[in-house]
């Protein structure tokens, strides 16, 4: 009897078939080569330390997930085993995954976390603080919830001029992240002070709308100084690391944004003994003061100072009279002496012995020859003034006017 001759095609069908009459098995493996598709499959690999398995989870499968597939992330996978007859490849089509060692939110609150660490989201310098006397506080919560309650009963307690507004919201199941997120870009538009964001206590599962990406991001976005006040003190949510200040409970952050006004009364009436003896500390120095200036010389005889200055400028006022009159003197003499001299050599004295002197044009002639026959002379004599012709010139005897 011949052998039976099988085409490629139905060995891969065969074989398919074998593998898939196996029904659903669960695989434990480290996910390697992941690759999300933009179709939204995604296509990876599941391996330990001697084998690996190709794998493929459908985008109708990956929505249903609570957490996000990464690389080298160790899960529980449950599928069909098959084979891709167009490459002979088998592989594991997955219809559930499940994170090894921690639940699935666990899984996908440190995924969130380290993302949106890593854009800046947790960044302190992008905190503001808190104002120190808060008007208006919005309390966007459950108003159904005992949280706000005493929320509301330790603000009024501690500072009753507190204007409280709640913002009433769902805080878990399905649409509650939305409706936080939208409460909080409203009320941070309509002026609060401080917006305080939370619940009270409760499972990962029940705190989950706290740690969605859209709440997230509308608390980093807001303006408003925003508290969360999310579960109990050892509760965490992405919330928490995003808003300027996290709470432990709901009460503690009624405490750390509504100031105590007991303790403000306790600061004012220190304030006020301080100011008191500040103030009578300077009364006291300026009394003393005036004390000192009311003994004071200057203060009895107000216009001592004046009568010693008066004095002083009399005695230089005499020096300087007596200085300028001994100069005086000195030029005086100085100068008789000087006009003495100058009379000495006056022309005039000469002409009083009996010389004169005479001028041609305004100037003196000494020599007969500068003169000519015509030119008019004058001739200066003691008592007077002579003007005469020139009819000749010679030396001596021969010389004629």
């Amino acid at each position: 009897m011949p052998p039976r001759i099988y085409t490629v095609s139905q060995i891969q069908a065969h074989v398919r078939h074998i593998l898939e009459e196996q029904g659903s098995v669960w695989v434990e493996g480290e996910i390697s080569g992941h690759r999300r598709y933009p179709s939204g499959h995604h296509y990876f690999t599941l391996k330990d330390e001697g084998a690996q398995l190709s794998a493929v989870l459908w985008r109708s499968t990956a929505q249903r997930l609570r957490f996000e597939l990464e690389e080298g992330l160790l899960v529980r996978a449950r599928g069909t085993l098959t084979v891709y007859e167009v490459r002979g490849n088998y592989q594991m089509v997955v219809d559930g995954v499940e994170p090894v060692g921690q639940g699935p939110l666990q899984v996908r609150f440190e995924q969130m976390r380290r993302r949106l660490e890593e854009e800046g989201l947790f960044d302190p310098a992008h905190k503001v603080p808190l104002p120190p006397y808060p008007l208006r506080i919005a309390l966007i919560t459950s108003p159904a919830g005992a949280a706000v309650r005493d929320l509301i009963t330790v603000a009024r307690r501690r500072w009753p001029a507190v204007e409280l507004v709640v913002v009433p919201v769902k805080v878990q199941g399905e649409g509650a992240a939305g409706e936080i997120a939208e409460a909080i870009r409203l009320a941070d538009a309509r002026g609060f002070d401080v917006l305080i964001v939370g619940r009270g206590g409760g499972s990962l599962e029940d705190l989950w709308a706290f740690n969605e990406e859209v709440v997230a991001r509308a608390i980093f976005a807001a303006e408003t100084p925003i508290v969360s006040a999310v579960g109990h003190e050892v509760d965490f949510t992405i919330s928490d690391f995003v808003a300027d200040l996290r709470a432990p409970t709901p009460s503690a952050a009624a405490e750390a944004v509504v100031p105590d006004r007991a303790a403000v009364r306790g600061w004012l009436d220190e304030r006020k003994v301080r100011l008191s003896r500040a103030l009578r500390a300077k009364v006291d120095d300026l009394a003393a003061r005036l004390r000192e200036i009311e003994a004071s010389r200057a203060f009895r005889d107000p216009l001592d100072p004046v009568r010693r200055r008066e004095q002083i400028l009399d005695v230089v006022a005499g020096r300087l009279t007596r200085a300028f009159g001994d100069r005086l003197t000195r030029r005086r003499a100085d100068l008789d002496r000087h006009a003495g001299r100058l009379d000495a050599l006056s022309p005039l004295r000469v002409l009083a012995r009996g010389y004169s002197v005479t001028q041609l044009l305004g100037r003196p002639l000494l020599r007969a020859a500068d003169a000519r026959p015509g030119d008019r002379l004058t001739t200066t004599l003691a008592d007077g003034e002579i003007s005469s012709t020139v009819t000749m010139v010679g030396h001596g005897e021969e010389a004629g006017l």
